[in-house]
């Protein structure tokens, strides 16, 4: 009897640590959302000054979205330590975008971040729990457990801006990011963002110099949607340009972004796929510097 009740404690003990864990992950996601939509100036994006290109939403909006999204990674997470599908995460995914809908009277927020940190999550939770991917990046799990099923995913979904731009200008996107293991966060944003952060930069200036560092080389697909490969190239171009200038190292740095921000504006351009991957870099820089630390 006694070692049966011992034996019923520990895994109760094991399941709170487990809970308590998910919640972690799922604080960790909407921290980068809500440390996402906070910085300025971001060209053509919301933030607490204004709402950009969008006339649709503001600041209220994306922390309506955000409250209603509490749990919602956490869930992802349980359901990625337990093995599940990524059809089955994307269910969830689903009724994640559901409660953002209805939160926000059906305008789209997180859509992608709630895709992407999503699984950033769910590859946390499941490589705490099967030792042999113990030694894997988060991404590098993404890819192993459900990079095949994202894929095929994009067959069976035709609704989304994201595979509308895929068919007319071959641009990757967000299903293509993830199956490859977020190569775009891992080679291209945390290093700039460690980098800034290193440096001594603030985390508000440290994710707007990853924000446009992103913006020079991805494929944005909700530029492309806007404005095609033109705005995509005035995208890609102007950021380019601000790096070169030296970025956010420099003074007056913020002067510089807000010409910026008013041009993108004037084009009604908003680099919201560049967006995402921010919020999901600060969420890997946290997922592995975490993992990084001795126990």
């Amino acid at each position: 009897m006694g070692t049966t009740v011992s034996h019923l404690a520990g895994n109760a003990e094991k399941s709170a640590s487990l809970d308590e864990e998910h919640s972690r992950l799922d604080r960790l996601c909407l921290e980068a959302l809500r440390h996402e939509v906070m910085a300025w100036p971001k060209p053509g994006l919301v933030s607490p000054v204004d709402s950009g290109s969008h006339s649709d939403m503001h600041l209220g909006t994306f922390f309506a979205s955000m409250d209603a999204l509490q749990g919602s990674f956490s869930k992802l997470a349980r359901a990625g330590a337990a093995g599940s599908s990524f059809s089955e995460l994307q269910a969830i995914g689903m009724e994640a975008e559901h409660k953002m809908l209805c939160a926000t009277g059906g305008i789209n927020t997180h859509r992608g971040a709630i895709f992407n940190l999503g699984l950033l999550a769910a590859a946390a939770a499941r490589r705490m729990a099967d030792e042999t991917l113990a030694g894997l990046e988060c991404g590098a799990v993404v890819t192993k457990a459900w990079g095949a099923g994202i894929l095929a995913g994009r067959k069976e979904s035709h609704a989304s801006h994201g595979n509308h731009v895929f068919r007319r200008f071959a641009a990757g996107g967000a299903r293509t990011e993830a199956a490859a293991g977020f190569p775009t966060v891992y080679s291209i944003g945390l290093p700039v963002l460690r980098r800034l952060l290193q440096a001594g930069h603030d985390r508000e200036t440290a994710l707007i110099g990853t924000l446009m560092t992103l913006m020079e080389h991805l494929p944005d697909t909700n530029v492309l949607w806007r404005d095609g490969e033109s705005g995509l190239d005035f995208v890609r171009g102007s950021a380019a340009g601000f790096n070169r200038s030296g970025g956010v190292d420099t003074p007056g740095w913020r002067a510089r972004l807000l010409v910026l921000h008013r041009a993108f504006i004037a084009r009604n351009l908003s680099p919201g796929g560049s967006a995402d991957l921010v919020a999901a870099t600060w969420a890997v820089h946290q997922l592995e510097t975490l993992h990084s630390l001795p126990d």
